[in-house]
């Protein structure tokens, strides 16, 4: 058995672009494998390894007391969760556009537990918004929640503008496992939003926690398995193949190199298309070899 990571941390890290070599000869030596964002404003990442690695990385990440305190979020697999090792320097943990204007480690939302967020997620003065990207929420999402027609998160700040009628409203965010809604439920407090809650450790963690109840569909994740189920209380499946409308949790990658978008595919219509989204993608010269999973690995890190 192995296990996968899933964290962030929000944090003033001046040092970060020479912590990133540093953490990434870690990582090597430690033998575990994953991707990791290190900025001046934090830290993200997903790892994988066995619990031993694993808990050696974690004992490392905290023994910098700017990092004390991360939610790790767990799961057990059965296989790594990816093929390489990946520490990068950027400017920010999560590509939102919002480094110069936004800091979580000032104002939030208040966090909500999963029992409380269950709890306020239905009442009549409540909405819940889904801070993730169209092929995150086409996969899976909280019965009855606002979508955002964005690609990226770096999308947020001008979408949100169409939701100034919310103003007066209880907002609840989510996403994945928390990051976005860091950043995204303080720049709702900068525009006026008048009461922002926060899912504490994301659709993850509400798993976990509660049983996922309501969560319809599986979540993507940024790792080799692509998504997981989440809910165990009234599971459902919401996503329909891109090229036949059938019912299915499958996601993949466009084999067209070129295109490499994230889209629903069910088994029958992979096999039929090699893979592709379209006839277009099919025949370009950019195809790579359809491998089965539908899966290609060209940038997994939650953006």
């Amino acid at each position: 058995m192995y296990q996968t990571l899933l964290y962030y941390k929000y944090a003033h890290l001046e040092d970060a672009e020479e912590m990133a070599p540093k953490h990434l000869q870690f990582c090597k030596d430690l033998g575990i494998l994953g991707r990791i964002i290190i900025a001046n404003e934090g830290l993200n990442g997903t790892i994988s390894g066995t619990p031993e690695q694993c808990q050696a990385y974690m004992d490392y990440v905290e023994s910098d007391p700017r990092l004390q305190g991360i939610h790790w979020k767990i799961d057990d697999v059965e296989e790594l969760s990816f093929v390489k090792m990946h520490v990068r320097y950027k400017a920010e943990i999560v590509n939102s556009g919002l480094f110069d204007s936004v800091d979580p480690t000032k104002e939030t939302g208040k966090h909500l537990q999963p029992a409380e967020f269950k709890a306020l997620k239905d009442q009549e003065d409540v909405v819940v918004i889904d801070m993730r990207s169209n092929y995150e929420h086409k996969l899976g999402r909280f019965k009855g929640a606002i979508t955002m027609d964005i690609d990226n998160f770096r999308e947020f700040p001008e979408k949100i503008k169409e939701m100034d009628h919310l103003k007066d409203k209880k907002v609840l965010t989510y996403c994945t496992g928390g990051i976005k809604c860091e950043k995204a439920s303080a720049y709702l407090i900068q525009q006026g939003f008048q009461d922002v809650y926060q899912l504490h450790g994301g659709i993850i963690n509400y798993g976990k926690e509660v049983g996922g109840e309501d969560f319809e569909g599986d979540c993507y994740v940024f790792d080799g398995r692509v998504h997981v189920p989440v809910n165990t209380v009234n599971p459902s499946v919401i996503s329909r193949c891109y090229n036949c409308g059938e019912k299915t949790t499958r996601m993949v990658n466009c084999c067209n190199a070129h295109c490499n978008d994230h889209f629903v595919q069910c088994e029958r219509c992979s096999q039929e298309m090699a893979g592709a989204c379209s006839v277009q993608c099919k025949e370009s010269d950019y195809a790579r070899p359809y491998n089965e999973k539908g899966f290609y690995r060209k940038q997994l890190c939650e953006d």
